[in-house]
């Protein structure tokens, strides 16, 4: 009867520890094609901006990425994460780090988690 009970509390706390979606410092995730025009919920500049600093007006430059997370910050119920490039460049070649709404990005497909 014990190892029934343990084995039951040993599934209960993996479950509970694999189920949760919590993003960590130094997580590895990549940066997927937007569904629209533009990213909703990666904070990437607009493109006339790009356009503005003589960049092509294009976002492919930052698809297939692999980014790190380097801060998360919870915030009115919603966990927003700071990312950096792991090869360590710029995005578009000015802008050092992203803010992303962790949620709704891997929701929409922007962002999808890297398995070890």
């Amino acid at each position: 009867m014990k190892k029934l009970v343990l084995t039951l509390a040993f599934i209960c706390i993996c479950v509970v520890a694999f189920a949760q979606n919590q993003p960590t410092v130094g997580d590895a995730l990549v940066v997927q094609t937007p569904s629209g025009e533009s990213y909703n919920h990666i904070d990437f500049p607009r493109l006339n901006i790009l356009v503005k600093r003589g960049k092509l007006a294009s976002y492919s430059p930052v698809i297939d990425n692999t980014v790190i997370v380097e801060e998360v910050i919870t915030k009115d119920n919603a966990t927003y994460v700071i990312i950096k490039k792991k090869d360590g460049t710029k995005f578009f070649g000015f802008q050092a780090s992203a803010e992303v709404n962790y949620e709704k990005a891997l929701a929409s497909g922007e962002l999808t988690v890297v398995t070890p």
